[in-house]
């Protein structure tokens, strides 16, 4: 798909998921674009890459009622990820009904900063203007292409209970690699990788530190359950 291009869905079939269904995530199939078993509140965290605690006076259902969604782009060709995401907000808006302003508030974020020893990031060797990639695997070792700070701190989001903001003031673009251990106390592993918050100081020399910081949130001001297919 040309990267100027700005897709909705062509069609759209949204119905509830089966409520004993475990599986989710959002996916790509060739062109169709599948959701499985995704709530409006995790729609609205993966289309404008936010953290649930920036989703204010959303409905109860928000976060418990669950949908598939299937269809496919209204243009020829594959969608990025930039362009994935625009479908799902124009699915939000078109068939949630969903609409919302933004505000400030002041809350309890992790902040990433520059450790004591210095930044280890290498300014990354692609074009700034091809999109970010990360990609990882479940023993959480994980590869950074292309990623700004913001784009990392976004990432870290879906990690940790609370928004990440980015205060590194270092510019540009990086590639990167992070390996941690989830759990440290439930592995007997010596060799295993350390925490998180460790291993971001260890591998990246960034800290991972608790602040508080005025936030960009979503208010919620309507929103409806799904219009018919």
């Amino acid at each position: 798909m040309a990267a100027d291009a700005n897709p909705s869905f062509e069609v759209a079939t949204i119905k509830p998921s089966d409520p004993d269904a475990r599986g989710q995530g959002f996916q790509t199939r060739g062109r169709r674009i599948h959701l499985e078993n995704e709530s409006v509140q995790n729609m609205i965290m993966f289309a404008y890459g936010v953290h649930p605690k920036q989703i204010v006076d959303a409905p109860a259902w928000f976060a418990t009622a669950r949908y598939n969604v299937d269809g496919v782009p209204d243009v020829e060709g594959y969608a990025n990820i930039r362009q994935f995401r625009g479908m799902v907000q124009k699915l939000l808006a078109d068939r949630f009904h969903v609409t919302f302003h933004h505000d400030t508030r002041e809350l309890s974020v992790y902040a990433i900063r520059v450790g004591k020893g210095g930044s280890k990031l290498v300014k990354s060797s692609h074009d700034p203007s091809e999109l970010q990639d990360q990609t990882g695997n479940g023993n959480h070792e994980w590869r950074f292409t292309n990623n700004s700070l913001p784009e990392f701190a976004m990432f870290l989001e879906s990690m940790v209970d609370r928004p990440v903001v980015d205060q590194t003031e270092l510019p540009g673009k990086f590639d990167f690699q992070l390996k941690w251990t989830p759990n440290e106390t439930q592995t007997s592993d010596p060799n295993a990788p350390p925490g998180m918050f460790t291993a971001i100081q260890e591998q990246l020399g960034l800290r991972l530190e608790p602040a508080k910081s005025s936030v960009d949130v979503m208010v919620i001001d309507h929103a409806e359950p799904p219009t018919e297919n």
